[in-house]
Formats: C-alpha cells, sequence, structure tokens
C-alpha cells in the first residue's frame, strides 16, 4: 500500500511514497487537505457547499462526484471512503499532514521539533479564488497554526535563555521579529538574547532598526522597557521569570510578584498574558498597587497566552480547574480572587467549589450569563454576540474592540499598539473564536446562591462592554455582597481613574483580613 504525506507548510504538495505528485487540479488539492485536516468523515454537501459555493445542491454534489474520480486517478489508487452521504481519506491508506505532526510536536513540548517542521505559512500562496468558505476556513487554519508557532518560539527563547544558550534564544527570537516586526515584546526578545550572547552591536542595530519601524508604521517611540536594555548601565537580564505548571494535560503559565498574609489572583478577561500584561503603564500601575495589598498571583488559561494552545477551549469548568492546578502550584492557603468580565463566571465556579480556600471574591465589570435570556435582559442577544465576535475576529491583530474596552486609552497610540500586540500574542483568530463561543453560552446564576464568602462587585456606571445592569443583578443574588458603583464607562479595570477601584479593593483586604 502507498504511504500518501501532505505538506501544507508553504505551498501545498503531495507525495507517494517520497515521491511528488503532480495534481493539476486544485480543487482536488483542497479536497485532499480539507479532509486530512478533517480526520473524519465530511458530508457531502458540505464540501459541494465548500467548493462550488454558487452552483445548486445537485450540480455540486455531481461535481464532486467527477472530483473524487479525478483524484484517485491521479493519485494511482483508491484513497477515500465513501458512502452516498459522506467523504473520507480512506482508513486503510497510510497518511501524514505535517500540520497534525507540528501540532503534536507542540502538544509533547517538542518546541525546537515543531518550529522546524513549521517551514511557511499555512497553504501560502495557495487559494481558489471563487470559493471564499475554503479561503475563510484556509486563513482561520493559517492564523491558529502561526499562533501556536510564535507560542513555540517564545517557549525556545525563554528557555534557551535560562539554559545559557544566547546564541539558540537569538535565533529563535530573530525568527518571532520576522513574523511580528513591529511587536516590541519580540524585539526585545532579540535585543535581551544579544546582549547576553555578548553582540552589543547587533543589539544596537536592531534597536534602532525597531524605532524606525514603530515611528514609520505606528507614529510612537519605544517603550520605556526597551530603551532602558540599551542603557549602558544596565546589566542584560533573562526576561521575567514565568514558570508552567501541569495540570490535565497542559503546561499553564504563571508569575507571583510580592509577598503578604494574603494571595490575589487577578483573572483580566478574555485574553491575558502574563507577561505583556506588565508592558501597558496603566495596567503595570494597577498591578503594583495590588502587590501592596498581598501576594500578586496572574496566569494565562489553557489556550490563551503563554501557556498552552491545546486542550478544549477555556469553558468555565476548565478554567476553574486550572485556578486549582496554578494555586496549588504556588502553594496558596488564602487566597482573594479578582474575576474580571468574562473571567469572573469561572472565579464564582472556583469559589463555591473550594469555598475553605477562598477567603475574598472580586468580581469587576462581570456578568452571570453570556447572553440574552428572557429572564436575564442584561445582556447581547445571541444573534448579536456573535456579530459582535465575528467583527472581533475579523479585525483580530489590530486594536479592534478597545474604543468599546477602554474609551480612554482608545485615542493613545502606544494602549492601541500595545492592545494589538497583546491580541495577537494572546489567541489566534480560530483560537479565539472557541473562546467567545464557550463563553457565550456559560450560565453561573445558579452558583450565585451558593458563594458564601465576601464578595465586593464592582462596576462602571458607564460601562459599554458590559451593562452595569449586569453587576446589579449578580450582586442581588449574592448575599451579603458589597456593590459599589464606580464613576467612568471603562471597561478595563486598570482604565481611566484607578484610584476609587483600589480604594474599594483596599477597605475590602482590610475587612476579610
Amino acid at each position: 500500500m502507498t504511504a500518501f504525506s501532505l505538506e501544507t507548510f508553504g505551498f501545498p504538495e503531495v507525495h507517494a511514497d517520497g515521491r511528488p505528485i503532480k495534481l493539476n487540479l486544485r480543487k482536488g488539492l483542497a479536497l485532499l487537505v480539507y479532509l486530512a485536516e478533517a480526520k473524519a468523515a465530511v458530508a457531502r454537501d458540505v464540501i459541494a457547499t465548500l467548493l462550488w459555493a454558487e452552483t445548486d445542491r445537485e450540480t455540486g454534489l455531481a461535481r464532486l462526484r467527477r472530483l473524487l474520480h479525478r483524484v484517485e486517478l491521479t493519485l494511482g489508487q483508491s484513497v477515500f471512503e465513501t458512502d452516498r452521504t459522506t467523504v473520507r481519506w480512506s482508513p486503510a491508506v497510510e497518511l501524514k499532514i505535517d500540520t497534525h505532526l507540528f501540532e503534536s510536536a507542540c502538544d509533547r513540548g517538542a518546541f525546537e521539533e515543531a518550529c522546524l517542521i513549521y517551514r511557511g505559512d499555512f497553504l501560502a500562496g495557495f487559494a481558489l479564488g471563487d470559493c471564499p468558505e475554503f479561503d475563510e476556513w484556509a486563513f482561520f487554519r493559517r492564523e491558529a497554526l502561526r499562533g501556536r508557532l510564535m507560542h513555540a518560539l517564545e517557549r525556545l527563547v525563554q528557555d534557551n535563555n535560562a539554559a545559557g544558550d544566547h546564541f539558540a534564544a537569538t535565533a529563535h527570537a530573530g525568527r518571532l521579529v520576522e513574523l511580528d516586526s513591529l511587536s516590541e515584546v519580540y524585539g526585545r526578545h532579540l535585543i535581551r538574547s544579544l546582549l547576553l550572547a555578548g553582540d552589543r552591536s547587533a543589539a544596537e542595530r536592531h534597536h534602532a532598526a525597531l524605532t524606525q519601524r514603530l515611528r514609520d508604521e505606528l507614529g510612537v517611540a519605544p517603550e520605556a522597557e526597551t530603551e532602558a536594555l540599551m542603557s549602558p548601565a544596565a546589566a542584560p537580564h533573562a526576561a521575567p521569570l514565568t514558570r508552567y505548571v501541569k495540570g490535565a494535560g497542559v503546561h499553564l503559565a504563571y508569575q507571583t510578584h510580592g509577598s503578604g498574609p494574603l494571595d490575589i489572583l487577578v483573572m483580566p478577561g478574555f485574553v491575558s498574558h502574563v507577561e505583556r500584561a506588565w508592558e501597558n503603564p496603566a495596567s503595570r500601575t494597577f498591578l503594583a498597587s495590588l502587590m501592596r495589598l498581598g501576594r500578586l498571583i496572574v496566569f494565562d488559561r489553557r489556550g490563551i497566552g503563554l501557556s498552552d494552545r491545546v486542550g478544549s477551549a477555556p469553558g468555565i469548568d476548565v478554567t476553574a480547574e486550572d485556578i486549582g492546578t496554578v494555586l496549588r502550584a504556588v502553594n496558596s492557603r488564602r487566597i482573594v480572587l479578582f474575576g474580571a468580565s468574562e473571567c469572573g463566571p469561572a472565579c464564582i465556579k472556583f469559589a463555591v467549589d473550594e469555598p475553605r480556600r477562598v477567603a475574598g471574591l472580586i468580581l469587576f465589570g462581570a456578568l452571570a450569563k453570556g447572553c440574552w435570556s428572557q429572564d436575564y435582559p442584561h445582556a447581547l442577544r445571541a444573534s448579536q454576540y456573535d456579530a459582535w465576535s465575528k467583527h472581533l475576529i475579523a479585525q483580530w491583530g489590530g486594536p479592534v474592540g478597545i474604543e468599546t474596552f477602554a474609551p480612554s486609552l482608545a485615542g493613545d497610540p502606544q494602549a492601541r499598539a500595545w492592545w494589538a500586540g497583546l491580541l495577537r500574542a494572546a489567541s489566534s483568530p480560530g483560537g479565539i473564536s472557541a473562546v467567545l463561543e464557550a463563553f457565550r453560552d456559560a450560565d453561573v446564576r445558579h452558583l450565585l446562591p451558593e458563594i458564601t464568602m465576601p464578595t465586593l462587585v464592582l462596576h462602571r456606571r458607564g460601562d459599554q462592554a458590559v451593562r452595569i445592569a449586569a453587576g446589579r443583578d449578580m450582586a442581588s443574588r449574592i448575599k451579603g455582597s458589597e456593590f459599589v458603583e464606580l464613576d467612568g464607562n471603562d471597561h478595563w479595570f486598570f482604565a481611566g481613574d484607578q484610584r476609587p477601584v483600589l480604594v474599594a479593593i483596599g477597605e475590602f483586604m482590610k475587612r476579610i483580613l
């Protein structure tokens, strides 16, 4: 039996027993890739719509039958398993596809191997043109794989510098810069690695090039942290200390800062990145202020930021499980959970499941249900939510949503650049789609009466992302909770006037000590 392989990183190629096969059927090539990616039988109607959206159903199905026949003639043997309604690669055919090998290497933590497999972007230079649904599918798959590559490269930079192999770290950091030349984080990875390797002249060249790109493309100057790297008095140092803990087969990235009688776990919303969170001045100031109240703990949920991009979408139950994994890793005994926006429900779930470990619960700009229902008018209808999600995904990689999330920062070029970079680093369009879909279907209202620890609910009156009515409703269902209405219209807790937020948190912490 012939062994087939598909190479999809770059322009797609088909090989049989190691020999390239010239398949002069672009839709045939698309079909082979799509079925291999699916790993299962696919409905004929789905494929016909994907490849011949402009035709009626019967014509599309007829064209599919002819295409299947022509592909097998070219390959020289039967490779499809079909029935009246479905098509798949035959299980009897030995098939390898490089995307699956790449993802398997990432899952195993074999990041060097993964980066060698990734020779170029998924289906680079290949498009059908007259098949928008296929091209859209390829786009989201491409972005998801690219996101995993960037995550793997960041891990390699971090691990190689920690091991003292600064030359290897420099090579991986250089590849990151090629992938996202406007990212100051990746630029700093490269500059720092070059300094650690003792090549200051190369570090200065890359610093000058990064400064030029930021000025020409974004109209901004480098951040203070970038400039500090090149200070003659500054000794090169490794990246901020990010640790990993494995739970349920997934590695979770986390950091701890400071000390105190209580721990404070901060979960900021639908995206996070434990290192990039410190790069925005307002975010950094807020987090540093919390460090005065106790030991600060931050982490990235599975599928987000520097944590593994594997496993199920981080829904409420999964995220609550991840909270427990991180708290065990840092040996936390008494914790105050700070759950903002979409992370509020997961904090609620953990507080109900593990009440002895939670000293207090703070919910900021949060809501108990992802979308509207007749008995919950405080959120978007499902159709509105899906439209918002689609817009967010379509604009992913730019500063999409900042006007809603942080009106006070929307006109700040550096804040916009930081938010855009955080989105790119935190997830990919395909990855975040699953996260948003999971939250849309979330509902923890039944858990609110079971909360027994002191609870503080904070919400800004003009919040444009989550209506204040959602905060009022949530507080009314939690026995003994304190509800504080704040001035302002920023959804991000660190945007706008931080002082009232920090004062309320400080007073709450004093009461539970």
